[in-house]
């Protein structure tokens, strides 16, 4: 299960475990997310790596083979360099894409979860 700051939960089928989940492009989405959120919330104030524990829960309920864990990861590590380029203050427009992407990845997790949950 993955809780997302909605409180939305996704559970995975053990089965998936060992390949390639049917939400699988769901769940790299929602890595680059967290990895931006991680970067965004705290140029813009927010204290400690909330964003990066979300991605820490997500890679242990998954327990992913080393393969997709790298994969996982490096689509976090994408979100965060996406920004991490861009920004050295935080700024309206980060504050914004912010916003959008809490929303954006708590509809995605509620989504997955309803089509895909246990």
């Amino acid at each position: 299960m993955l809780v997302f700051s909605a409180g939305v939960t996704i559970t995975t089928p053990a089965a998936a475990q060992t390949t390639e989940s049917p939400f699988e492009d769901n769940l790299l989405r929602l890595s680059e997310i967290l990895g931006s959120l991680h970067f965004l919330r705290n140029l813009c104030g927010e204290k400690g790596g909330r964003w990066r524990g979300e991605m820490g829960t997500l890679l242990a309920i998954e327990n992913p083979d080393p393969e997709r864990k790298a994969r996982l990861v490096a689509r976090f590590n994408r979100g965060y360099r996406a920004f991490a380029g861009n920004y050295t203050v935080c700024t309206a427009a980060a504050v914004e894409a912010t916003g959008r992407y809490i929303k954006e990845g708590e509809q995605l997790s509620r989504e997955t979860a309803v089509r895909y949950g246990n």
